[in-house]
């Protein structure tokens, strides 16, 4: 077995692989992204999803009011403080999502061959001949031939649940299609995805706007995901509306690329956006299948060049309503890893999914069993040489702590930092060991009153992978003549024993700020 990307022994001896997976305070280093909804809204549930490995929690506004929203999140607050686990906030708008309206939430039977009409007319009743949907542009931008794929809310993939038409015929505002597929439609809402046709909506809607200045400002959400993300201009106009909003101006935009024309612009995107989601759902519908994984290999690559966390979707469809996942998508997870992902997003798995906790679960089993064969020295080499020479001074030190660590087989890299871009460098040469990136408050103001921070830089760290953050008591904030006195560093070392990463006599690499200097020591724990 010769494949660059992975670490194996050869032969590869069977009786390994039989092994018990050994339990860690980390389940595993690449994290996981969890959708909280209907399934997974109580206090206990969300418990058992942060001990089970989920590290940041998505509020997806396609389904629910500001009110349920709150409410859910008050939970996952509550779980945070009675499992001492750290965990992030994404908020997720619909954006330019077209959607089919079914006020009676009856299900609605489709027959193969049958021909159904499609009408921006919400005022009718959804039925098994007629649709009505959110978008009155839709017989403007579609023509004869056209395929258009609907589902339920984050298509399930099965055909059963989903269904493909092929546009047929536009009269006025309504488009007829045949039916290429039977199929039954249940719920509220179905979304509707027009193959490889543009849309012509803002990618930021009002609706958008208004939930991102209320709920998003009173909440101080650390990541929002910006959903068909299709132009560099998207993100540049989403950062401009969350400066103006006070605390927002802090937080990532994550640019979901969803079509072909989010595709066409990537490079322009991830210069501009903070991190990508790979929304393989509807980009496996804009892409023929055999395009999918070349996409994916490619953009993950090009995320992990830039230090730019990249998040892929859809991957443990099944689980929604298994207990566990098909053989494929088992591979599909570990691929995902081994591609370089920094986190696994599962939407409807817990949003709605019968096993949220156990889905969370498995899918860090498989990561952490994917990270073992992570050929991190291809990897490093790779990466070094992208980076080229003169590197900045950054960039530099983030390298050679990831080489001395890996050199002196250190247990951990504690890193020391403020705004968490030195943790974020170290972490993008992917060492084998969990990188305990300890922020140091600041103290801040904005001529009104004083305020310390570092909880943002914090949090936001959980979604790259290996990164592991704390908060320094602000009491032991730093000195700019030594920006990491004893009590920190003690801190942060009983923090790394009680998690079960660093024990007695274990060699500890810690990146640290004297003065001007940038130090990298090598420190060798007693008993």
């Amino acid at each position: 077995m010769h494949a660059n990307h992975l670490l194996l022994e050869e032969p590869i001896r069977m009786a390994t692989i039989l092994e018990p997976s050994k339990a860690s305070f980390f389940p595993a280093m690449t994290k996981i992204v969890g959708t909280l909804g209907s399934r997974s809204r109580s206090v206990d549930v969300i418990s058992g999803c942060l001990t089970a490995g989920m590290s940041v929690a998505r509020f997806d506004f396609s389904l629910g009011d500001p009110e349920y929203h709150q409410k859910t999140l008050e939970n996952l607050r509550a779980a945070v403080k009675a499992t001492k686990k750290l965990c992030a906030v994404m908020l997720d708008t619909i954006g330019p999502e077209l959607q089919v309206v079914n006020k009676t939430e009856k299900s609605i039977s489709l027959q193969e061959d049958g021909i159904v009409v499609l009408t921006p007319d919400q005022g009718q009743e959804a039925s098994s001949d007629l649709l009505p949907i959110n978008f009155s542009g839709l017989s403007k931008a579609v023509k004869k031939g056209d395929t258009i794929f609907m589902g339920q809310y984050l298509f399930t993939g099965s055909e059963t649940t989903s269904v493909w038409l092929e546009v047929d015929d536009v009269r006025g505002q309504d488009v007829v299609c045949v039916i290429k597929n039977t199929a039954t439609l249940s719920g509220s809402l179905f979304t509707l995805h027009a193959s490889q046709v543009r849309i012509d909506l803002p990618t930021l809607s009002d609706k958008d706007k208004e939930v991102i200045s209320t709920w998003g400002v009173k909440n101080k959400i650390d990541f929002f995901s910006l959903s068909y993300t299709r132009h560099a201009e998207d993100v540049r106009e989403a950062r401009e509306f969350l400066s103006k909003l006070g605390d927002l101006s802090q937080t990532q935009i994550f640019a979901k690329i969803e079509n072909v024309e989010g595709l066409n612009h990537f490079d322009e995107i991830l210069q501009e956006a903070d991190g990508i989601i790979l929304s393989r759902g509807n980009l496996g519908i804009d892409l023929p299948p055999e395009k999918v994984f070349l996409f994916q290999k490619a953009a993950v690559y090009k995320c992990n060049m830039a230090g730019k966390p990249a998040v892929v979707t859809r991957v443990v469809d099944s689980m929604t309503g298994n207990l566990r996942p098909t053989r494929a998508e088992a591979t599909d997870v570990a691929n995902a890893v081994l591609d370089g992902t920094d986190a696994i997003l599962l939407g409807a798995e817990t949003l709605r999914g019968l096993y949220p906790i156990e889905t969370i679960s498995i899918v860090g089993k498989i990561c952490a069993e994917a990270e073992k064969v992570f050929n991190q020295d291809l990897y490093f080499k790779k990466t070094v040489k992208y980076v080229g020479e003169p590197m900045t001074h950054l960039e530099s030190i983030a390298s050679t702590a990831v080489r001395a660590a890996i050199k002196v087989k250190a247990s951990a890299i504690i890193c020391f930092t403020s705004s968490g871009r030195a943790a974020r460098l170290i972490a993008k040469y992917r060492p084998t060991m969990p990188v305990l990136s300890v922020v140091i408050p600041r103290l801040k103001t904005n001529q009104l009153r004083w305020s310390f921070s570092g909880a943002f830089e914090a949090r936001q760290s959980l979604i790259v992978r290996g990164l592991f953050p704390m908060l320094a008591d602000p009491r032991h904030a730093a000195e700019s003549t030594n920006a990491t006195n004893e009590s920190v560093l003690k801190v942060a070392l009983d923090h790394g024993k009680a998690s079960g990463v660093i024990k007695s006599h274990d060699r500890i690499v810690i990146c640290q700020k004297v003065g001007d200097a940038s130090v990298i020591k090598i420190i060798e724990l007693e008993d």
